[in-house]
């Protein structure tokens, strides 16, 4: 499952529908992490966007998945509101896989900037790709899934010299992680459109995209109400792979939809 967490500001919606679906890897954008507040919810400012956040996003989740192995990524430590004070907190993005999956490998590293250890930084902000390498015994294979959430621009969602690299060190990452003959999943909210140059990057090297490839129309929900419908992909190097793969409209717990796929 790839799914941007939307800073666990549906956890009420979120947290049972992981419980219940209890995928056997999670690839979560949008995580928050506050190791020095014991507070619920803190309030993320950026000028006249105001957003409520789980001030511990990340073991919010865990605690909702016990049977999984977690990593937090930070991309940037910041600072979150309660009230008038300010509070530090680290804003990234998680994975989680399930302790029946063997990890055997693991990457992490910018796609765009470097940690921002002082602040969120300017837009457009620094952004972390993760990737894991598991065995999957029922299929006797080894599998790498790597994710990222993609630069947020300013300007809107087309294509940069950024957003160009970015794509390139994603894919790098995946190779990093990956073995001959791995089957090799790439995802996460990009934040481009379907004819983006990011998606023709990692389509000449071999992926497959399966959000417009399967005729979804969309990747958002009734909570996003701005135009652009689409944010999140998920490409696979060999499609005959593939089981199934759905792009969850209900429940809605997150602006984002889950897309889920079985292998």
């Amino acid at each position: 499952m790839c799914l941007n967490g939307w800073g666990g500001k549906l956890y009420k919606e979120l947290l049972p529908y992981l419980r219940d679906t209890s995928p056997d890897i999670l690839c979560l954008q949008e995580v928050v992490h506050s190791p020095a507040s014991d507070k619920d919810w803190l309030t993320y400012r950026d000028g006249d966007h105001v957003l409520p956040q789980r001030a511990n996003f990340f073991l919010d989740v865990h605690h909702a998945l016990p049977d999984h192995v977690a990593v937090f990524c930070p991309a940037a430590q910041g600072v979150l509101w309660d009230g008038d004070q300010p509070i530090p907190s680290q804003w990234g993005l998680a994975t989680f896989v399930h302790r029946s999956l063997p990890v055997i490998g693991q990457v992490q590293g910018f796609v765009h900037k470097d940690y921002s250890p002082a602040g969120y930084g300017e837009h457009p902000r620094s952004r972390v790709a993760h990737g894991v390498r598991v065995y999957d015994y029922a299929g006797e294979r080894s599998i790498s899934v790597t994710h990222m959430h993609g630069l947020r621009d300013l300007n809107g969602k087309m294509d940069t010299p950024e957003r160009s690299e970015q794509a390139r060190r994603l894919l790098a990452q995946s190779c990093h992680v990956s073995e001959a003959g791995d089957l090799r999943v790439i995802c996460g909210d990009f934040n481009v459109e379907p004819g983006s140059e990011t998606l023709r990057i990692l389509n000449d090297a071999g992926f497959s995209e399966l959000v417009t490839g399967r005729g979804f129309v969309s990747t958002r929900n009734s909570h996003y109400t701005k135009p652009g419908k689409f944010a999140d992909y998920m490409l696979i190097d060999r499609e005959e792979a593939v089981r199934a793969f759905d792009v969850v409209r209900d429940p809605e717990v997150s602006d984002h939809c889950p897309l889920l796929l079985d292998l």
